[in-house]
């Protein structure tokens, strides 16, 4: 099983994104998109992102889950307070594992964004906070 995850900043910006596929029952962490899946992912995620801003102001929760589908993946999202959005291109529904996962991920967000060197809508290049992430989706997904 694959995973696609983005984050999206205020302006609609790509901030940080990750292609890394399951640990569980066996899973190397390795995508197994195809190749032009792997084209994609960013086109299905950016196109999800106008049914985030539309479902943002009928509810008062970050994790949204399952917002979009795209013939057999699932895209799930999460908002955060600053308006940056957590977009997850999966295959399976499993919306409590991905809600800690996107918990978990704010939480280091909001690390690299104290720092005195990062600003919002810039992209995170930190091999600390990709190595982080694929911790958390190791220990989650």
């Amino acid at each position: 099983m694959s995973f696609y995850l983005a984050i999206i900043g205020t302006k609609d910006n790509a901030v940080y994104d990750l292609e890394f596929g399951t640990y569980r029952q066996g899973g190397d962490g390795r995508p197994k998109f195809s190749a032009d899946m792997k084209q994609l992912c960013p086109f299905i995620v950016h196109s999800s992102l106008d049914i985030v801003e539309e479902m943002q102001w009928n509810t008062n929760v970050m994790h949204l889950k399952v917002i979009d589908k795209f013939y057999n993946y699932l895209i799930s999202s999460y908002m955060t307070a600053g308006n940056i959005k957590f977009l997850l291109l999966h295959e399976t529904r499993a919306d409590d594992v991905i809600r800690q996962f996107f918990v978990d991920l704010y939480d280091l967000y909001v690390k690299a964004l104290m720092s005195p060197f990062y600003s919002v809508d810039q992209p995170i290049t930190s091999a600390v906070f990709d190595q982080r992430v694929k911790m958390l989706a190791k220990k989650y997904l």
